[in-house]
């Protein structure tokens, strides 16, 4: 569970299928050796298909609160300078959308 970082992106792809992309953040508190509550945030990247998308594009928005569940996905490809890099992203299978309805 978190907050969406940015309105999500939809692709409509060739056969008819949507995807979505969008970063959740997550929070973590804990207390440090001084007992001061501590936040850490992480970033994860969030990736959707068909109606799932269809249910992202028409609910979420930017800083609205949703609980995700799915698997990780590990993948690489080479950017503009031909340097492989490697990214591990959450396929999303399905979404629970959190907080007040009017919320997106």
């Amino acid at each position: 569970m978190g907050n969406v970082g940015q309105e999500p992106t939809i692709t409509n792809l060739e056969n008819g299928k949507k995807v979505a992309h969008f970063s959740l953040a997550t929070n973590e508190y804990y207390k440090d050796a001084k007992g001061q509550k501590q936040t850490e945030t992480n970033w994860h990247t969030i990736v959707a298909w068909g109606k799932t998308a269809e249910i992202i594009e028409k609910y979420v928005g930017k800083g609205k609160e949703v609980g995700v569940t799915g698997k990780l996905k590990s993948r690489s490809y080479e950017d503009k300078d031909g340097i492989k890099r490697y990214v591990t992203e959450i396929e999303a299978n399905e979404i629970l959308l959190l907080g007040s309805k009017n919320d997106k």
